[in-house]
């Protein structure tokens, strides 16, 4: 099972999305803290996760506790100064993925240590960087392609639809 982490998510609505994305792909979700916002019951529904009593997550105090509670963790690092992009890696299939809290990314003093692990996703112009929940969205759902959606309905919602023959 492939794993999401965000360290110090400051937007629910970001969370929240990630956390949907996280479901429907069976993926796990780590969030080291401090968050941005309560995971209290109100604010969950007003970020609009009232599925979140379906998703896989783990809260940790700090970078060090999810290291020490991880210990064999394969972990990629997503930042807009990584010299690997994102397709460029094979990606196991219960690896971690790690992306920055919003405002600034991971910190310099873990990223120093994880060089080789940093991916970026590519893009032109002067834009800071993307939107964190696309951002997830974008490099889990090459990681989980790389390993053949495991755990996942290739057929998706197709057997919900009922197709109509065009006469």
């Amino acid at each position: 099972m492939l794993n999401i982490v965000l360290f110090e998510p400051e937007i629910p609505a970001n969370t929240g999305n990630i956390g949907r994305t996280c479901v429907a792909t069976n993926t796990r979700l780590h969030l080291i803290e401090p968050l941005g916002f309560r995971l209290d019951e109100k604010s969950l529904k007003r970020a609009g996760m009232d599925y979140w009593k379906d998703l896989d997550v783990t809260t940790y105090i700090d970078f060090d506790e999810f290291l020490e509670k991880n210990p064999n963790a394969k972990i990629y690092m997503a930042t807009t100064k990584a010299p690997n992009v994102y397709t460029d890696i094979s990606y196991e299939p219960d690896c971690y993925i790690m992306f920055g809290k919003e405002s600034a990314g991971i910190p310099e003093e873990i990223l120093v240590n994880h060089k080789e692990e940093s991916i970026r996703i590519p893009m032109s112009g002067e834009i800071r960087s993307l939107n964190l929940s696309n951002s997830v969205a974008i490099v889990l759902y090459e990681a989980l392609r790389q390993n053949n959606f495991e755990n996942m309905t290739k057929e998706g919602h197709l057997h919900r639809l009922e197709w109509k023959n065009e006469k």
